[in-house]
């Protein structure tokens, strides 16, 4: 058969197919040949996952999930990657960015090195994105301030450096997790801007105030962990408006003057750490009269006093302050 008769039964038999699955087509292509160069990038695959990537049904790949989109036609596409916990180890190349129908991307406890790539702008449709427990480096990753629809942003553990920029607490974040890293910076002032039920910064080297904004967050914050940073100044009154927080971890920093009078208020709070701090005065009765309150650690601080409801608590620690009587 000549080239020119091959050529236009292909183009016959194109023409039979629907309009749908030549996008399809198309559509997988682009996704194998992300892949594949993704895969050349792989420097240890501990469990073998990549032993699947072979061949163009990349929905069977492992890590891999595909989806129908909502368009008409109902497209096939990638619209997510799971890979935690695969003892992975190489870099993230920037044609990843080509996956734009991608919803969640998981690559938590893995080895990957480098940053996360600038083409990830791209991903609009981006709702989760997990890279915590790698070896990713450099400053903020300011690219998943591109992405309108991120509502989950985990990248703990890694030797990420340098500020949080103030637009991060402008985004539409459920969750925001940048915990053990190293970033080294204030905390901005629009940070009560940020509408997540949940937001860690611990064991970085975050410094100055907590903005009196966090007053702000009362309808949605449930839990907040700023514990083993460098923190100073009071404790913002404003704190206490936060009716729905059942957890508050502030230990290990520097904090002045005496707990507000406002944490009485705090009516879900279930656990409050705020051990080894620069703390004084009296903790205020309210604190400990909070109904739901089951956990209380105010140990190596100056306190000079403590309501003696304070010692019915389930569970509290009150150790190395200035209480007359208590162990010091």
């Amino acid at each position: 058969m000549t080239p020119r008769i091959t050529f236009v039964l292909l183009f016959s038999l194109l023409c039979l197919l629907p309009t749908s699955s030549l996008l399809l087509s198309l559509h997988l292509q682009v996704a194998f040949t992300v892949l594949q160069v993704w895969r050349s990038t792989i420097t240890l695959d501990l469990h073998n996952v990549l032993e699947t990537w072979v061949g163009l049904d990349v929905c069977s790949y492992t890590g891999i999930y595909c989806a129908q989109t909502l368009a008409v036609g109902g497209l096939l596409v990638v619209s997510g990657i799971d890979l935690n916990h695969f003892g992975l180890a190489g870099t993230l190349p920037e044609e990843l960015g080509q996956l734009t129908d991608l919803a969640f991307i998981h690559l938590n406890s893995n080895q990957f090195t480098g940053s996360i790539p600038k083409s990830f702008r791209n991903l609009k449709l981006l709702s989760e994105l997990d890279v915590s427990n790698n070896q990713l480096s450099g400053t903020f990753p300011s690219v998943v301030l591109s992405m309108p629809s991120l509502r989950f942003l985990d990248i703990r553990f890694n030797a990420f450096e340098g500020t949080l920029p103030a637009e991060l607490f402008d985004m539409k974040l459920d969750a925001l997790f940048v915990n053990d890293n190293n970033f080294a910076t204030s905390i901005p002032e629009n940070f009560g801007n940020l509408p997540a039920s949940v937001v860690v910064l611990a064991n970085n080297d975050i410094y100055g105030c907590v903005p009196e904004s966090i007053g702000r967050m009362s309808s949605t914050l449930h839990e907040i962990l700023l514990l083993n940073n460098s923190l100073s100044s009071c404790i913002p009154k404003e704190i206490g408006n936060l009716v729905e927080l059942t957890v508050l971890d502030i230990g290990s920093n520097k904090f002045v003057g005496p707990l507000p009078e406002s944490m009485g208020g705090m009516r879900s709070l279930e656990q409050l750490n705020v051990a080894e701090n620069n703390l004084s005065g009296e903790i205020p009765a309210g604190i400990c009269q909070l109904p739901r309150l089951r956990n209380f650690t105010y140990s190596y601080n100056y306190f000079d006093g403590e309501p003696p409801i304070c010692l019915n608590l389930p569970k509290y620690s009150d150790d190395g302050n200035c209480i007359p009587g208590r162990p010091n």
